[in-house]
């Protein structure tokens, strides 16, 4: 494939995951992020487990799990009024991400380098 396709097929993918890296791009997400890895329960928590182990409060929290749940990251288990909140590691969300990351790795290595020249300072 030429460079060009490739660079369109590039675009393609970025536009396919963008909301992903938005969504954890926030710093109030990446922390909530942490929280709910350093729980260590893959059933799902609630939303007020994490308000409680973070200073969001139990809106906030909401609101940025619909974030990460649109984006892919999380997902939403209903158990009757119940919802329990767990990431969705086997969903299309990651898996479009790192295949995204690997492409644009794969078609930056093909690129010529220019060794020996030093770095433009900026």
């Amino acid at each position: 494939m030429e460079l060009s396709q490739e660079i369109q097929v590039l675009a393609q993918e970025f536009a396919g995951c963008r909301k992903i890296p938005a969504a954890m791009g926030d710093r109030n997400r990446q922390h909530l992020i942490l929280e709910m890895l350093g729980m260590g329960r893959c059933e799902g928590v609630r939303v007020g487990e994490i308000a409680a182990r973070t200073h969001l409060s139990r809106p906030t929290v909401s609101h940025h799990l619909r974030i990460l749940r649109e984006a892919g990251i999380v997902r939403v288990r209903r158990e009757g009024t119940r919802n329990y909140y767990c990431f969705d590691a086997a969903g299309e969300g990651m898996a479009s991400l790192l295949r995204m990351l690997t492409h644009a790795a794969e078609v930056m290595s093909r690129l010529p380098s220019r060794e020996g020249e030093e770095e433009e300072s900026e």
